[in-house]
């Protein structure tokens, strides 16, 4: 019997594993349907390269085909490994603007403004530069300038300025537009995951289980309380005692989905939690008709332009000369933790508007000291440079569904990239104000040359085809088990499934809207904020066995959890 069972082990689930375990009272358990974190390709940044190309821990799904994308297949990698997609990213620490939260709790949800989650990123922070008014210090999560910066960087921030955006500093501070140099997630030159920071330095605990390679395949409800209560999971693993085999854990607190904007839905759905008709289209039997969960899903769709620079030779390339730096690099790294291989690839960007007439910026720049094609899986010859663009505040809204009731498929992922005309007008515009920047005077000098594939489309039209043919995700999905108060919602404010007890979701699933700005940072203040408001539930709540009677005389008959089959 655990308190809490946590069904995802990446960002939120690290989180939440590791602060809930503070307490030697408390049994935690938490379940990971991928590898440990221990791969040096992780821990050395800019080992996410060779992850890239090898798929390893990672998800890999692709999407549906997108008639926004002209009938492409997008890719969506996900974490499949302790610490989750902070285990494969590119460690940029970023927040999103102030109004993001603010409109959050003018949806219905009280407690979620800015005012109200900035002491949680606080919280969660050990900000190398110091604290402020915005910055923490003590956290768990380290956040650092990177230790060996590209020069390359000057030229960037010097462009961006020459096309009127201000140098910024710090892009989570009291101003986010602007260019600049990103912070990331590091410490003494290594990755810094959710894992690192929360619950690999734990695992000793004897109040904590972590069980990897672990595919939860369902919550276990009793459905004869009401309302219908989560008591345990189940999933394939080996239960570290030979063959894979279905185990079953209970629960006498909460079951906790942190699985993330894919997982969590699908989970949801295959327990019976869902829009009703789907579940009954694969054979599953509804306990509840939710007709939100898998619905909402959107993203940060993104469009990147290369260039070719040959003669700079500070960028990373695929170059007899490059690959020998890169020798190189890797004995710096291995003995003092600096030089190249500290790169996250993504070293600086921006946050900007695509007309005066925003009110706050709806693009990101995201500016990558190398050339970068298809996520990375594709080697480039040569030195370059590549700068991508993404729409922060997308209209479009698709879906997960199950694509068959067998956990070990892979989810149906529609997230309609650009099905409404103001995203693609606004990805157009990007582009534009992308190239213009590109060809300022500060790159102008070095002698690149725009790729001959975007070079060539000039009119809005062309630019719009090429968008379609080219755009994918910058790997930001949300939504699709919303908060909210309303019908088509499927958390509460606190984070609990309407209509189940003992159920939660915590993981970028229940963003009302994707913050204008990379998700990491976000999930694990979410977290932390979730841990406070389930010690205070609990704090609160009677025990199970309490509920158990309750349930019986409110005319359901008591079932145990061994009468469940857990």
């Amino acid at each position: 019997m655990f308190d809490y069972i946590i069904v995802g082990g990446g960002s939120a689930g690290s989180v939440l594993a590791g602060r809930l375990s503070e307490d030697p009272a408390v049994r935690v358990a938490l379940l990971e349907a991928g590898t440990s974190d221990s791969s040096v390709l992780i821990h050395c940044p800019a080992g996410l390269a060779l992850m890239a190309k090898s798929g390893q821990a990672n998800w890999g799904y692709q999407t549906t085909p997108q008639p926004g994308l002209n009938g492409r297949r997008g890719y969506q990698p996900r974490g499949r490994v302790l610490g989750g997609s902070s285990s494969i990213n590119a460690m940029i620490y970023a927040r999103g603007h102030a109004s993001d939260y603010d409109g959050w709790a003018a949806a219905g949800n009280p407690g979620w403004s800015y005012a109200d989650v900035l002491p949680y990123f606080k919280r969660a922070e050990h900000n190398e530069r110091g604290a402020d008014a915005l910055h923490g210090q003590g956290g768990p999560l380290n956040v650092m300038d990177l230790r060996s910066p590209n020069p390359f960087l000057a030229s960037f921030i010097e462009a961006g300025q020459q096309a009127g955006y201000r140098h910024n500093t710090d892009f989570n501070g009291s101003e986010q537009e602007g260019v600049g140099a990103y912070q990331v997630t590091h410490k003494n030159g290594e990755r810094f995951s959710a894992a690192k920071a929360y619950l690999t330095p734990h695992l000793a605990r004897p109040n904590l289980q972590v069980v990897i390679n672990a595919l939860t395949t369902r919550v276990v409800m009793d459905t004869e309380a009401d309302p219908p209560r989560a008591v345990g999971v189940e999933y394939r693993g080996d239960g570290g005692r030979g063959p894979v085999q279905t185990l079953r854990l209970k629960a006498g607190g909460e079951v906790v989905l942190s699985a993330g904007a894919f997982g969590s839905p699908q989970l949801l759905m295959l327990s019976g939690v869902g829009p009703v008709q789907h579940l009954q289209e694969h054979g599953i039997t509804p306990v509840l008709d939710l007709p939100g969960v898998g619905a909402h899903l959107h993203d940060h769709v993104d469009v990147v332009i290369v260039v070719n620079a040959p003669k700079v030779k500070d960028l990373l390339g695929l170059t007899p000369g490059g690959l020998w730096k890169a020798v190189l690099g890797i004995f710096e790294w291995r003995r003092q933790r600096s030089g190249m291989l500290t790169t996250n690839f993504a070293e600086a960007g921006g946050f900007i508007k695509s007309s005066q007439q925003e009110p706050i910026p709806d693009l990101q720049l995201h500016f990558v000291v190398g050339k970068l094609l298809d996520h990375g899986r594709k080697s480039v010859l040569g030195h370059g440079y590549s700068c991508h663009v993404c729409l922060l505040r997308p209209k479009s809204r698709g879906s997960v569904r199950l694509a068959s009731a067998d956990p070990q498929a892979a989810p149906l992922i529609d997230p309609a990239f650009l099905q409404e005309p103001d995203d693609t007008a606004r990805l157009v515009r990007g582009f534009q104000v992308m190239r213009r920047l590109l060809q300022q005077s500060a790159f102008a000098r070095h002698g690149g040359t725009e790729s001959a594939t975007s070079a060539l489309v000039q009119s809005e039209p062309q630019i719009e085809q090429f968008v379609r043919n080219h755009a994918d995700t910058i790997y930001h999905p949300v939504g699709t088990c919303r908060m909210g108060p309303g019908p088509m919602d499927v958390v509460d404010a606190r984070l609990r499934v309407h209509g189940v007890a003992g159920l939660r979701v915590v993981d970028a699933s229940v963003m009302p809207s994707v913050v204008g700005g990379n998700t990491n940072a976000p999930v694990v203040m979410m977290a932390e904020k979730a841990v406070d408001m389930m010690r205070a539930d609990r704090a609160t709540a009677p025990s199970l066995q309490e509920q158990h009677d309750d349930s019986r005389t409110r005319g359901h008959p008591h079932r145990s959890p061994q009468e469940l089959g857990v």
